[in-house]
């Protein structure tokens, strides 16, 4: 099998990569291509689909720390995305947050959209990672506004916010390559406090996951 694993920053991936020199690594036949695509949508769409014009692959696999909007989840948790959309192509519109698909200016069920998200199809790999399969939303702009929280927890009611899921989604599916995303909660989203955040735990427990899977596949 052909993978790929694509990350925004290799900080998020670091315990993976130094599994890869190990003697228990080089047993796996699966051990992925790795590439960093750089933060956000945009840089994540290009070097993704670039990567995929240059190789087929079987798989591709998107790793990474996220903000959590549920605060009964425990930071450092690790969590699978069933579905993602792009939360900020809106507009607050008399108090209310309006999409594209409310605007009426995208079907909402215009490929590779189903009912406004971007669904992962593929429900045989998101058991393999044996974790909780949530909603989440990627934006362009890290949330910090409690009213801006409330709007997308009223419009998406998503469980984590990313600046990268939502491309990973869409280049896949318009692209017919299978994928999962995997995500660790880092902070409680609107928290600007990072003394409050868990990034080092989150980490650990994403590339602990990670590489479950990579064995498992």
């Amino acid at each position: 099998m052909n993978c790929l694993l694509i990350a925004a920053t290799t900080k998020e991936i670091e315990p993976f990569l130094a599994w890869l020199q190990t003697p228990k690594a080089a047993e796996n036949k699966t051990l992925p291509d790795v590439l960093i695509t750089g933060i956000g949508l945009t840089a994540t769409t290009y070097h993704l689909t670039r990567q995929l014009q240059l190789k087929k692959y079987d798989l591709v696999i998107q790793a990474g720390v996220a903000g959590c909007f549920n605060k009964n989840i425990s930071l450092g948790s690790v969590v699978a995305v069933k579905m993602d959309t792009i939360a900020d192509q809106s507009v607050i519109e008399l108090q209310q947050l309006k999409t594209l698909f409310s605007l009426q200016l995208l079907p909402a069920n215009q490929f590779p959209y189903s009912n406004t998200w971007l669904v992962n199809p593929y429900k045989d790999l998101l058991k393999k990672t044996k974790l909780k399969s949530v909603k989440s939303i990627s934006v362009n702009e890290i949330t910090t506004s409690k009213k801006k929280v409330a709007f997308y927890n009223e419009t998406f009611n998503a469980v984590t916010e990313s600046m990268e899921g939502a491309a990973l989604h869409y280049t896949c599916l318009m692209e017919g390559v299978p994928f999962v995303q995997l995500r660790s909660m880092s902070n409680y989203i609107a928290e600007r406090n990072k003394k409050n955040w868990n990034m080092k735990e989150s980490i650990v427990n994403l590339n602990a996951a990670l590489i479950q899977l990579v064995e498992n596949i």
